[in-house]
């Protein structure tokens, strides 16, 4: 059953992209054009840092699938992809494996394939930390993901009903591997409050993974012999809500959840994502034109990727915090609920004399702070 589950959940992915109209609310959040802040582009880097990891480029192939035959070959392809591309893979939950040996090689094949390259293991928060153990050593994983899922488990037939224990398996987990612990939601986004918690467990970063992509919810409600969970469609935060509402936190953020497009990937890192991931979109190109279309795809992003900073003035990927945003429609209004001042967003940038940053305007005193702090006591109230 959880080999049919695993396919299921790539057929029903794919299905749930098509006609999709693309929109997102990232579209309501767009850079304010500075026509002198561009540098030059042999001065640009992709290299990003967080919790003691670094990684040459800002974007990583997240989480999808493994556990059946099918599955199988397809982290077979998105390894050899990831591996030509060198940019990180993370795994998809590996709960079979740690039900059922004999699906190892579904998902040890990210390693095999990919012997040098930066792998993730990826659990739910149920499991034991001994099997988390076993889950980062099959892989040899530099990282793991926990993946936490209640509106995913909800609908699903099989699914847990018993959320209490997460925080507390968690820490455990945290504190039980040697690998840095990076927690993420599968589409309905973390909230400035869960991201606290994740901080006081023990958690080293954290993947917002907000809603915009694919919908996890409802796949699970059209697995059902009767759809009647449809009302959670659309539940949970957009991925450019939670990075706003996580502007001031210390914790390392990673981004996904609708990312389309490389311009997505820069408007993530510019609002404080330290990474950002894709999965559906990677898969649909991966299936569509096989594994050299994806290689072609991931060498264009990272391409584009320098381009767009070139254009912005932005050295590195945590320079685009100081690049000037714009917060439109549903999401100004997020941020009207949630007392966070989006006009901060707009004047990063200052108006003193360039001092050497590439942003054209110059930032002014202490306004080159990267990454997710860079609005520090923008809300004004405590969480």
């Amino acid at each position: 059953m959880s080999a049919q589950r695993k396919d299921d959940h790539v057929r029903l992915a794919i299905e749930q992209h098509h006609g999709h109209s693309g929109h997102n609310q990232f579209d309501q959040v767009s850079f304010l054009h500075h026509a002198l802040a561009g540098i030059d582009r042999p001065e640009v880097s992709l290299a990003t840092t967080f919790a003691g990891i670094t990684w040459q480029a800002p974007i990583y192939i997240n989480a999808m699938t493994g556990g059946s035959a099918k599955t199988g070959a397809i982290n077979r392809d998105l390894a050899t992809a990831a591996r030509e591309a060198g940019v990180p893979i993370a795994s998809g939950s590996m709960n079979a494996y740690l039900k059922d040996p004999s699906c190892a090689g579904t998902f040890r094949v990210l390693r095999e394939e990919n012997p040098h390259g930066f792998v993730m293991a990826n659990i739910n928060a149920t499991t034991t930390a001994g099997n988390a153990r076993r889950a980062v050593d099959l892989l040899e994983a530099n990282a793991l993901q926990i993946h936490i899922n209640t509106a995913q488990e909800t609908p699903m037939p099989e699914g847990d009903r018993s959320f209490a224990s997460w925080p507390g398996q968690i820490e455990k987990i945290a504190a039980a591997v040697e690998v840095p612990v990076i927690v993420k939601e599968v589409g309905n986004g973390l909230s400035r409050q869960t991201l606290l918690r994740l901080q006081d467990l023990g958690v080293r970063a954290a993947d917002v993974s907000g809603r915009g992509g694919t919908d996890f919810a409802r796949i699970e409600n059209g697995r059902r012999e009767v759809a009647d969970y449809a009302y959670l469609r659309g539940w949970g935060q957009s991925t450019a809500a939670c990075l706003l509402d996580a502007q001031d936190l210390t914790l390392p953020l990673l981004a996904s959840g609708g990312v389309r497009h490389p311009l997505d990937v820069v408007r993530a890192l510019a609002l404080g994502a330290r990474a950002v991931g894709s999965s559906a979109g990677f898969l649909r190109t991966l299936l569509d034109g096989g594994v050299p279309a994806l290689i072609t795809q991931l060498t264009s992003w990272l391409d584009q990727l320098a381009a767009l900073q070139t254009m912005l003035g932005a050295r590195t990927p945590a320079d685009l915090t100081r690049c000037d945003l714009l917060v439109h429609g549903e999401l100004r209004d997020f941020c009207a609920d949630r007392g966070i001042d989006p006009r901060r967003l707009a004047q990063r940038t200052g108006t003193t004399p360039g001092n050497g940053n590439g942003n054209g305007n110059g930032t002014g005193p202490g306004a080159g702070a990267a990454g997710a702090g860079v609005l520090n006591e923008m809300t004004g109230s405590t969480p």
